[in-house]
């Protein structure tokens, strides 16, 4: 059973610090990561009064107990205008776990029937699972959100190009919001329906580029450059027939040819978008690799800009995970794996160092067998602490969708053994993990870490 939250309308002037809010908008019409967060600062109590919303709910039993104490030194706390009873409202955060039930006879230190050490596992269980399930939902909504856009984007560059730019720059600023801050990221698997295949390439590369950009520290015009560039790498393709954009290692030389010509019809477009030259640098040199063997001009590192480095090697990866042809896909650690075996001639070595380090050596997706035998599926990685990834671990005595997924962080003395492809994971343990046939990203802030590293 969901536990419900009880959430209350209320007038965007009686905000205080301490409430817990859920804003009712789109995840790119506002700044915070989130669209369900508990207000920290009165900087955010501004920001939220800026967005031109007149009310916005509010979740009591989630907020600080000093934001709805009638005497506090605000002054009376606000009174709902409305109140709903909201188990699946936008974004909403972990619920508050059902009270478990009550144990005959026994009394607690405040007179209150104590519940069994049993229940109160059952309904952390609860607990952990709304929260699990409610994350992943959000992540799904907002990454659906920004893949629509890309598309609208990418649709628009043939007959409205500056509407096309202005819509990229747009989009890649809404992103570029939610990483700003010291707050950690965590990179998350999604369901392979997220997007069409078109729009996933463009969003992965643009959201794991911009993630690469972060690790940088790169400048607020530098990360623009850098996620309209990453986005649009592919616009050229536009202008080719439907067969010739994914290159296939039959092509003849004319055909390939005609495949490598999309780098250069990216830059017409580009022209015509009045992309900065920043963007249209990532866009003109992302088949250029660092020994000089790319295309079109065969530069090497030393001529390529930092942000063209980090889409080729991202284009790259994503290319290897998710190909046209799903017989010939890898899995995101044979990719990862086959860049560094084969690649650190063809891409800049520190870029290639802070992609593994920051995507983990078993990146999101990756299936794997853990130091205690079980199968399992990483489907989340902290982009600060990749060794110790989020995993699904096949559990034949808990349904699927019942499954907890289990933080190797939070678990002492338990790691991954070996990579393991899909097809060579047992019957049982395939069918309840069901790896997605392509893979898709997407970024949230990471929950802090309850122990020690």
């Amino acid at each position: 059973m969901k536990a419900a939250t009880h959430t209350h309308v209320i007038d965007v002037q009686a905000l205080r610090v301490g409430m817990f809010v859920h804003l009712d908008v789109g995840w790119m019409s506002h700044p915070f990561p989130l669209s369900s967060f508990r207000i920290t600062s009165p900087t955010q109590v501004a920001t939220i009064r800026s967005l031109g919303l007149e009310r916005v709910r509010w979740s009591p039993l989630q907020s600080d107990r000093e934001a709805i104490e009638p005497d506090d030194a605000q002054g009376s706390p606000p009174g709902p205008a409305t109140a709903a009873n909201d188990p699946d409202g936008p974004d909403a955060a972990a619920a508050a776990p059902d009270a478990p039930d009550a144990v005959p006879g026994k009394i607690d230190a405040g007179g209150e029937p104590a519940a069994s050490a049993e229940e109160r596992a059952r309904a952390e269980r609860r607990r952990r699972l709304d929260a699990q399930r409610e994350s992943q939902k959000t992540c799904e909504r907002q990454y659906g959100e920004a893949s629509r856009a890309c598309r609208q984007t990418i649709e628009l560059v043939a007959g409205r190009p500056r509407e096309a730019k202005i819509q990229a720059e747009a989009l890649t600023q809404a992103l570029i919001d939610k990483m700003i801050g010291d707050q950690e990221m965590c990179i998350r698997m999604l369901t392979e329906g997220a997007a069409d295949k078109a729009s996933m390439h463009a969003m992965n590369v643009g959201i794991v580029s911009l993630l690469m950009g972060r690790c940088f520290g790169f400048a607020p015009d530098e990360m623009q450059d850098l996620g309209v560039g990453a986005m649009l790498h592919d616009i050229g393709k536009l202008d080719l027939p439907p067969r010739m954009r994914w290159r296939e290692d039959n092509f003849s030389p004319s055909e390939a040819r005609v495949y490598e010509e999309h780098v250069e019809l990216g830059l017409v477009q580009a022209r015509r978008m009045g992309l900065s030259p920043g963007a249209a640098a990532v866009i003109a040199q992302h088949h250029e690799h660092a020994d000089g063997s790319g295309f079109p001009a065969q530069l090497n590192s030393d001529r390529m800009t930092m942000a063209a480095r980090i889409v080729a090697l991202v284009n790259r990866y994503d290319n290897l995970c998710n190909p046209r042809l799903l017989a010939k896909a890898m899995t995101p650690h044979e990719s990862l794996s086959l860049l560094f075996a084969q690649g650190r001639s063809k891409f800049d070595t520190s870029i290639l160092g802070a992609f593994i380090k920051m995507m983990g050596v078993y990146p999101p997706g990756s299936t794997v067998q853990l130091t205690d035998d079980r199968y399992g599926m990483v489907v989340a990685v902290n982009s600060s602490r990749p060794l110790k990834p989020s995993v699904l671990v096949h559990d034949g005595g808990v349904p699927r969708e019942e499954a907890l997924v289990l933080d190797l962080e939070l678990s002492p003395g338990l790691g991954i053994r070996r990579s393991i492809k899909p097809q060579q994971l047992p019957p049982t343990a395939l069918q309840y993990l069901a790896p997605a046939q392509r893979v898709a990203y997407f970024f949230e802030p990471a929950a802090p870490v309850e122990t020690c590293e």
